[in-house]
């Protein structure tokens, strides 16, 4: 695998492409008159390559103007990826005019796969559109083993999460820097641990601030741990949790196959197989927790189902001295009064207890999960 940032072919800036962009983002009448580099003359551009900005004189309404074309290097300040540079241009587009003194921006685009310089006109707020999957969202399969209880098909299920994740898994990827963003996002992204822990009442009874000071503190011990796994970089999915998968069957009743897709890929393209997993087998966890103060009966059997099987499958013994601090993560998302309003202070105050323990093992006891309840 390539090690370090994304290497990117240098972007060809050609007269007549340059030109057409002028017209679509300043009007019919838009017309270019000189293209170079800074700080050189004449037209003799012909690369555009990661930092290196073009001088442009064009003119609308036969009034002249002059800009500058530039776009973002990538490297390792997180900026590894196109959508991380364009989220920095689109601030600047956004906010370098309101601010005295700055200069004005004048247009937001993006180079195509072509050259083509494609305007981004007045944005106010992004879409995405996808397919729409065939299926039922999996929790509910969840909610009907509380139920009447756990049936052959449910197991298989967790074997086909468990046999998806060690393959996708197995696609690695050396570049240290990325894995060590992803482990900084871990701790301190708005979305992640210290957002989460923000996100929580102040004070919180449940977990009064002591405790989530004594947790981060303890976050960060976990965070210097990390550094020496960054060999572990792999492909992942990024939010593998029940209200993401969608089980898809094939004839009446589900009696003959059933597969399933997934929603809503999370935080990037390479990351820690342990996010996947913990994400997946807390959530078993926690419907477990629904019916007794532990992960007993129907549930243990389909969380220990899982991770026999990704186990099996991936070969991945290393990935138990790893995974603490990603099930804190998750646990902060599942004990959180804000998304899961609903669950009986039982349900709560284990999830909570669980989030102190689980870091005083320097390996996760997979085959034991009540001890980290008590």
């Amino acid at each position: 695998m390539r090690k370090g940032t994304e290497e990117k072919t240098p972007i060809v800036v050609r007269p007549e492409a340059v030109e057409r962009y002028l017209r679509e983002a300043f009007g019919p009448s838009a017309r270019m008159l000189g293209v170079c580099a800074m700080g050189e003359g004449g037209q003799g551009m012909k690369e555009f390559g990661y930092g290196k900005p073009v001088c442009l004189d064009f003119e609308v309404d036969g009034e002249v103007r002059r800009g500058v074309l530039s776009i973002m290097r990538g490297d390792k300040y997180g900026h590894q990826f196109y959508w991380d540079r364009a989220a920095i241009l689109m601030f600047q587009f956004e906010a370098g005019g309101k601010l005295e003194k700055h200069v004005r921006p004048l247009g937001l685009g993006y180079f195509d796969q072509d050259d083509r310089l494609v305007p981004v006109s007045g944005p106010k707020e992004f879409f995405i559109l996808s397919e729409k999957a065939a299926g039922y969202d999996y929790y509910l399969d969840l909610q009907r083993i509380r139920k009447t209880g756990l049936e052959a098909r449910d197991l298989d299920m967790a074997r086909g999460f468990a046999r998806w994740l060690a393959r996708i898994h197995g696609r690695k990827k050396d570049d240290a820097d990325l894995y060590l963003r992803r482990v900084r996002n871990l701790i301190g992204a708005s979305e992640c641990i210290f957002g989460l822990v923000d996100a929580y009442p102040h004070p919180y009874d449940l977990f009064p601030p002591e405790r989530f000071c004594a947790l981060e503190k303890r976050i960060i011990d976990w965070r210097w741990k990390l550094r020496g796994f960054t060999h572990r970089l792999s492909e992942v999915h990024g939010d593998f949790h029940p209200w993401n998968v969608l089980v898809q069957e094939d004839g009446p009743g589900g009696d003959k196959t059933r597969d399933f897709a997934v929603l809503d890929r999370s935080r990037g393209e390479w990351g820690e197989p342990a996010d996947d997993v913990a994400t997946m087998s807390l959530n078993f966890v926690l419907f477990g927790l629904y019916g007794e103060p532990k992960l007993a009966g129907d549930f243990e059997r389909l969380y220990l189902t899982f991770w026999e099987t990704y186990l099996r499958e991936s070969g991945d013994d290393e990935i138990l001295s790893v995974i603490a601090p990603f099930y804190v993560f998750r646990g902060l998302v599942v004990a959180s009064p804000q998304w899961y309003p609903g669950h009986p202070p039982a349900v709560r105050e284990g999830l909570l207890r669980f989030l102190g323990n689980v870091l005083e093992d320097d390996r996760f006891d997979c085959q034991n999960f009540n001890r980290y309840l008590r």
